[in-house]
């Protein structure tokens, strides 16, 4: 189990061990002209494995530090590190310590939390990019791939909702619908329990892009606010969420998050 010299650091965990190696590399960029040897001992669940590396930190002299959190394995090495006058260091101990007398809460003492806490944030980060990358129908193949696929008119929400719903990570495509352009064919492909189309009244609508345009410097008078422009994109509206059999969710006076969380239900529901 490596070299002999007393820069050599011993990482046991039962965990990865990531985070007692970096709070030793930071503590020992404090001091000048110190290299030391890092040699990581991940997921140490047992007394004899515990018994190899104490007795190896012994022959070689290293130091060890240590982020074990359950009681029984943490005490076990302690015990022997005590016996054999082996310098460890409890690196998560103390802050568990103090937290339980502050709360007044036990620990659940369960190795690896913090791995599980960075998976979800990894996931949240993937949806979010995801539903940036598969914006207001750029690129249709991300219906196929989506949890959450949603469909509307201009200005129903449909980007804060994507983005709402991918911090709850759900990966969500949403699709424009226009008189105009013919819906992507993936749009009729995909599983329709999956799709939301976002109705909303011509009035509301009116409203909403009027100020839209006043907002952006332009006439509010444009064909795009107009009264019979909008009833012509609704109807259109109606006839592809209607080809496609999904849920019709009314945004007419739901806020962002109401709507989101309406959807989110019902996706937990289906799931």
């Amino acid at each position: 189990m490596g070299k002999t010299h007393e820069n050599l650091v011993y990482i046991v965990s039962d965990s990865v061990g990531e985070t007692a190696e970096l709070v030793i590399k930071a503590a020992s960029s404090q001091f000048r002209d110190i290299d030391i040897d890092v040699q990581r001992f991940p997921y140490v669940e047992d007394r004899e494995t515990i018994d190899e590396i104490v007795q190896a930190a012994k022959e070689n002299q290293a130091m060890i530090a240590y982020t074990l959190v359950v009681p029984e394995i943490k005490n076990d090495l302690l015990t022997k590190t005590e016996h054999l006058g082996i310098d460890a260091v409890d690196i998560m101990g103390p802050a568990i310590k103090l937290m339980e007398q502050r709360f007044n809460k036990k620990p659940r003492y369960e190795p690896g939390l913090i791995h599980k806490l960075d998976e979800d944030y990894f996931r949240r980060v993937e949806a979010i990019e995801f539903a940036v990358k598969y914006d207001d129908g750029r690129d249709p193949r991300g219906i196929l791939r989506a949890d959450v696929v949603l469909v509307g008119v201009s200005r129903t929400s449909k980007t804060p909702l994507s983005q709402y719903l991918a911090h709850k990570r759900l990966k969500v495509a949403n699709v424009p619908v226009v008189p105009e352009v013919e819906p992507p064919e993936e749009l009729f492909q995909v599983d329709p329990r999956k799709c939301f189309g976002l109705r909303i009244s011509p009035e509301q609508l009116n409203h909403i892009r009027k100020e839209r345009l006043i907002a952006l410097g332009l006439d509010a008078q444009a064909n795009y606010a107009k009264m019979d422009r909008i009833k012509k994109e609704l109807q259109y509206f109606e006839d592809v969420v209607d080809r496609i059999g999904c849920q019709i969710i009314d945004v007419s006076s739901r806020a962002v998050e109401e709507t989101a969380n309406v959807i989110f239900s019902l996706y937990q529901r289906k799931n």
